[in-house]
């Protein structure tokens, strides 16, 4: 597609939102322009080396935020084709059905979402299938309702993972096995290499934006990638359409023009570009009458446990198999006390070492070797003043304000002791906002538009032909891992524009 071209549709990400809307509109006829501000990630040695993953942060983009005291960091955000699901661990949950109705936490209300989980019933199905997740339906003591069975049967616990879910049975839980994206068992492209989670894979084995959404879709003759294409600002005209976007790519502005623009850059970027790209008609921003966008920011309370087994070594090459919901909707006698247990990936030495520079490096090693890694996952809430802000120069200031961490303090000292009942020590790391810990709400969806930037189809209540599609549409954050529903709405969202196009109003 040469920049004279005019595309049908211009897509703003490669991720989860923007591949899966992509897919949707490939085949119809229409011109799709993806736009990816990084390139392919390369497959090498260094994708599974955790001394290059974590400590010399190989990947991990080079750009800074500060906090609002003004201490600056580097985020752990990551530009490639595929986005974030290029380092996510495959958990592929559906949210619950509590979780798209208004419920009330210690610290404030987790508001209702504009659609039920009935609406996402048949697309999260579709989303299962898209990503080969592979699962086994009713152990899952919160599992909402299913039309269907998973396509793959789950994938196997390896010996210690086994042993970890007898033992959880034994205290009275009950242990499940986690729906997972990856391309596992007899010809199969996985190779149990040991770094899944937290890591690209080199095999191409890993459920993601790029292997199942854009390579597949670019064999559409319609369907053009740019990479190391950065979209600045989009460009709204009279009428409120958004008449073009503002690209930087290989040293030069390019401005593009089409008739549709959906917006996928993930919840900090995207609300970044709205921001950016306020004018004469919208001081505040793009689809910002509302004056929620950048607002709301909400990150997942995520803690990991290590229980250290002196006597044996984890050998286990991938350990995400096993999963509990058994306090997903609180604790015996704490009911705000709540969320979701599930395995990390093996940590290694390197890793103890990235968030713990004082480590000496052989007892690093010998932690990793010896632990047995959880994962507490708690939701946040959403609050006005847990914002992303656009400063003078392009800066970028993360004010984020957690909500409900006492909560999630006391469900992670239950989760603790009743691992202290398996291992002799169990300890405890926080993953805060420097880390990609789902960040989500930024640009949030809902029915009125005093309150809302988005309707329930992700359209901007200000700006007809603009869809958001990310998890920033969240108007509240769950207490499971967010890529299914990201990818179950935007397959909603992708057919209606599907059957838009095809009535000849692809923008309606």
């Amino acid at each position: 597609m040469d920049t004279a071209i005019r595309p049908d549709v211009v897509i703003i990400g490669s991720g989860v939102g923007g591949g899966t809307v992509a897919r949707q509109l490939a085949g119809t006829g229409a011109r799709i322009l993806i736009v990816e501000r990084g390139d392919f990630l390369p497959q090498e040695p260094e994708n599974s080396d955790a001394e290059a993953v974590f400590v010399q942060a190989r990947y991990k983009t080079r750009e800074e935020y500060q906090d609002r005291n003004g201490r600056r960091y580097r985020p752990g955000q990551y530009y490639f084709v595929g986005g974030h699901t290029k380092f996510y661990g495959t958990a592929m949950f559906r949210f619950r059905e509590s979780d798209f109705r208004a419920v009330d936490h210690e610290d404030g209300v987790s508001p209702a979402w504009p659609v039920s989980y009935a609406d996402m019933e048949p697309w999260y199905g579709e989303a299962e299938r898209l990503f080969g997740v592979r699962g086994q339906a009713g152990l899952d003591p919160t599992e909402p309702f299913r039309s269907a069975a998973y396509d793959h049967a789950a994938i196997a616990h390896e010996p210690v993972i086994a042993d970890m879910a007898e033992k959880l049975r034994a205290d009275g839980l009950r242990p499940f096995h986690m729906p997972s994206a990856v391309d596992f068992g007899p010809g199969g492209l996985c190779r149990r290499c040991g770094a899944c989670d937290a890591f690209a894979c080199r095999y191409g084995a890993k459920g993601d934006g790029e292997t199942r959404l854009i390579r597949p879709i670019l064999k559409h003759p319609d369907v053009t990638l740019w990479t190391k294409a950065q979209v600045m600002r989009l460009l709204p005209g009279a009428d409120g359409r958004i008449e073009a976007a503002e690209i930087r790519r290989e040293g030069q502005v390019i401005r593009v023009e089409a008739p549709l623009f959906v917006l996928s850059a993930g919840a900090i970027n995207s609300a970044l570009i709205l921001l950016r790209s306020a004018g004469e008609t919208c001081p505040d921003g793009l689809a910002n009458r509302s004056g929620v966008v950048g607002r709301y920011l909400m990150n997942h309370h995520l803690t990991g446990l290590m229980g250290l087994m002196p006597l044996r070594v984890n050998d286990t090459k991938f350990p995400k198999t096993l999963s509990v919901n058994d306090f997903y909707h609180g604790l015996p006698g704490d009911g705000a006390a709540r969320g979701n247990v599930q395995m990390l990936g093996n940590i290694q030495g390197p890793m103890i070492r990235a968030a713990y520079s004082w480590v000496p490096r052989p007892l690093a090693n010998l932690l990793g070797r010896h632990s047995v890694d959880w994962l507490c996952m708690s939701e946040d809430l959403p609050n006005a003043l847990s914002r992303v802000r656009l400063l003078a120069n392009d800066q970028v200031e993360i004010d984020y304000r957690p909500g409900d961490r006492p909560a999630h303090d006391r469900f992670v000292r239950h989760v603790k002791a009743r691992l202290g009942r398996i291992f002799p020590l169990v300890l405890r790391h926080d993953f805060g906002i420097e880390a990609p810990s789902h960040q989500c709400g930024t640009v949030r969806m809902g029915d009125d538009p005093a309150t809302s930037a988005l309707d329930g189809l992700c359209r901007a209540h200000d700006h007809r032909n603009l869809h958001v599609v990310d998890a920033s549409f969240f108007p509240s954050s769950a207490a499971l891992n967010p890529a299914l529903t990201v990818c179950a709405q935007a397959l909603r969202v992708g057919n209606h524009l599907r059957t838009a196009w095809r009535n000849d109003d692809l923008a309606a």
